[in-house]
């Protein structure tokens, strides 16, 4: 018997599965703020020549659409931005979740441009980037509770959001070239 990932995992999870580590190294650290730096531009490229009809296929079977990616990993990425700003500025706040699942069925993601969104992700990026380059060794320590997922620290939800951005945009590559 193996444990090697069924196709399903493979399609789900085209980088693997999230991990979360108790600690992280400053190492570490850096590269996660280097992958969350980098997205907007890696997003960007993957969906470089789209086409309206490729925005609504689904990036894998029984998946949302491209365009419900793009906006996802936008409202995702945001969300994450405000977490970090609660968790600096708060003694380990209790976060909202939200239904992904629902978010994007709302009328902006079909009504909207995905590059509306990428625009925003593009801004969100660059202030939450400039944030957390100016963050403090302790800082990244700070921790915030979120009801599905636990206390979680900076440093593992920097860590979290690097995965995240990496996972969607393989998910869209993957897509785009079958």
């Amino acid at each position: 018997m193996t444990n090697a990932p069924s196709d399903t995992d493979a399609h789900r999870y085209p980088i693997g599965r999230f991990e979360r580590q108790p600690t992280i190294s400053a190492d570490a650290r850096a590269e996660h703020v280097a992958r969350i730096a980098a997205l907007p531009s890696g997003l960007t490229a993957a969906l470089q020549g789209i086409s309206e009809a490729q925005f609504d296929m689904p990036y894998r079977q029984e998946g949302w659409t491209i365009r419900q990616l793009v906006h996802h990993v936008a409202d995702s990425h945001l969300n994450a931005y405000i977490r970090l700003k609660l968790a600096l500025t708060e003694h380990e706040p209790t976060i909202k979740p939200y239904d992904q699942d629902a978010w994007v069925e709302l009328a902006d993601v079909r009504t909207v441009s995905p590059q509306v969104s990428l625009a925003m992700l593009t801004a969100v990026h660059e202030r939450w980037v400039a944030t957390m380059r100016g963050m403090t060794e302790d800082q990244f320590g700070r921790s915030f509770y979120h009801p599905e997922n636990g206390r979680m620290t900076v440093d593992q939800m920097l860590a979290l959001y690097a995965w995240h951005g990496d996972h969607h945009v393989a998910h869209i590559v993957n897509a785009l070239r079958s």
